[in-house]
């Protein structure tokens, strides 16, 4: 028996691109726009949703048949507050200068309407596994655009990925600097992430004929 069915699968796979959090759904709008000036920081703010979100779902998921409706959305916000602490100390242990870039956005992951939203959709009315599989797909999803983001306004704007410089040093002028480029710094500007978004919702929907027709 496969460990996946059809349907598991399509779980994980249809957030990330037919039911994306960020591009379809428009949610988690803010941390796209926030953090993505570097990769490492968009890669740690993906792994720290797909953390929240996952084990998120599976504890609403265990509990919803104990909690009172009337108190839901407090336990939800108790449980996906203490994973975000969690998650918070974990990187100033382990990488406190990121998370020192990261600053206030990590604790901004309680109010993400993606997480709130999967609980109330989907935790409360499904098992554990199934639940487990879409908080992942979810994630997923949004931190694959977090990530292209990340990758095209450090590239462009900095001419690094991951702090490594990939395009030459702008100072000795070697690699593309020797032949007259200049980093584009409007890249590492908010506005800048704005517009990588419109352009990925763009090209998404310009290969999805259904999706333009839906919208």
């Amino acid at each position: 028996m496969a460990l996946l069915s059809k349907k598991d699968t399509s779980l994980i796979l249809d957030p990330l691109a037919d039911n994306n959090p960020i591009t379809i759904q428009v949610l988690g709008i803010c941390s796209a726009l926030a953090i993505t000036a570097e990769l490492k920081a968009s890669i740690v703010m993906a792994l720290s949703v797909m953390f929240v979100l996952g084990m998120g779902n599976v504890v609403i998921s265990l509990m919803r048949n104990i909690i009172p409706s009337k108190i839901r959305i407090i336990v939800q916000l108790v449980v996906v507050a203490a994973l975000v602490i969690m998650v918070d100390q974990v990187l100033k242990a382990f990488a406190y200068e990121l998370s020192k870039t990261l600053s206030v956005f990590v604790g901004l992951i309680i109010t993400n309407c993606i997480i709130m939203g999967r609980f109330e959709a989907f935790a409360l009315a499904n098992g554990p596994w199934r639940s487990f599989l879409d908080g992942i797909g979810n994630s997923a999803g949004y931190g694959l655009i977090l990530i292209i983001i990340g990758f095209f306004r450090e590239l462009l704007g900095s001419g690094t990925l991951l702090g490594f410089k990939v395009l030459g040093d702008p100072i000795e002028k070697t690699g593309l600097y020797a032949i007259g480029y200049e980093n584009n710094g409007f890249m590492l500007l908010s506005p800048m992430a704005l517009i990588v978004v419109g352009l990925i919702i763009w090209v998404q929907r310009s290969r999805n004929k259904a999706l333009i027709e839906e919208n």
